[in-house]
């Protein structure tokens, strides 16, 4: 009968820790999600690119010192672009590719890398008007991109602001995308500079600091403007002088006072609006006529005998 104190005084005692340490909380489960099948095929170079930023996740800076910092040039610099740009030019050393300032941009300072991927055709705002060009409307579609319209796809970018405005402030690379048990879609990235380390982080698709995306594939077409430049504009150019409308030897990939005359004698031959922007439907009634005039082209289409 001695023992029953004994094991009575346990007892309490147990009760007593578990009361101090609060109420015992079941273990979170993890949230399902469906990972969501990419719409193009994933590049190798872009799986390459994915497996050194992986290797990278848990690098912590020194004081404020990277390594990545450090091969752009400023080792004490805010270093999110120079993290993915060191993780392309990984790429390029390993595997032998020329990615780095033709595939993604190299690049230090705001803005710098989102003007690289507009200039290249390959920009996708989330929603809204591209400061300088205008709307934007995804290949195939009749409406210009609201928020949610485009899933990224793995290796674009994806630029952040977090203060309201419009100046990329942050930039990460995308995992994979994949949608919950609840039908939204969630943005996996590896980001360098959070705050501190690179590290993995998920983000809504319709998050309101997402500015857009520097995108692996050319999907969408851009309202296009005087002052504007790159291969977009290059492509206008070039269906206006095969169309007649400007001298081929103004090509430039430059929007400049003569495609702005050659886009509105082009409209005025369409009977639209002489505004001098090449919005959507002047590209595409450029595009239906280009084709037209191609596909009867004797000098594209020869005949060869057997």
């Amino acid at each position: 009968m001695k023992e029953l104190p004994r094991r009575l005084g346990a007892v309490l005692c147990l009760f007593l820790l578990l009361c101090a340490a609060g109420p015992v909380r079941a273990a979170k489960k993890a949230e399902v999600e469906t990972r969501i099948e990419p719409a193009w095929p994933v590049p190798e170079y872009v799986e390459h690119l994915i497996e050194v930023a992986s290797e990278e996740v848990g690098y912590q800076e020194d004081r404020g010192w990277t390594k990545y910092g450090e091969w752009a040039g400023d080792p004490y610099a805010q270093w999110c672009a120079e993290f993915q740009c060191w993780c392309v030019d990984q790429v390029d050393k390993r595997w032998g590719t020329s990615l780095l300032k033709n595939v993604y941009p190299y690049y230090t300072s705001s803005n710098t890398g989102r003007r690289w991927f507009l200039k290249n055709g390959r920009y996708v705002i989330r929603k809204g008007k591209v400061d300088g060009w205008g709307y934007m409307w995804l290949k195939g579609s009749d409406s210009f991109i609201r928020s949610g319209d485009y899933i990224p796809q793995p290796g674009d970018w994806v630029f952040f602001n977090w203060t309201g405005g419009t100046d990329t402030e942050h930039v990460a690379l995308v995992e994979y995308c994949a949608r919950d048990t609840a039908g939204n879609v969630k943005i996996h990235v590896i980001e360098g500079n959070k705050p501190s380390a690179v590290a993995r982080d998920v983000y809504d698709l319709n998050d309101a600091s997402i500015l857009g995306y520097g995108t692996v594939y050319d999907v969408a077409d851009i309202t296009i403007a005087y002052g504007c430049e790159g291969v977009k504009v290059t492509r206008l150019q070039e269906q206006l002088a095969y169309l007649g409308f400007m001298d081929a030897g103004l090509v430039s990939g430059h929007f400049g006072d003569g495609t702005l005359e050659a886009v509105r004698n082009f409209q005025g031959s369409k009977h639209i609006k002489t505004s001098g922007v090449a919005n959507m439907e002047t590209q595409r009634l450029l595009e239906e006529d280009y084709n037209k005039k191609y596909m009867k082209d004797p000098d594209i289409w020869s005949v060869v005998d057997d």
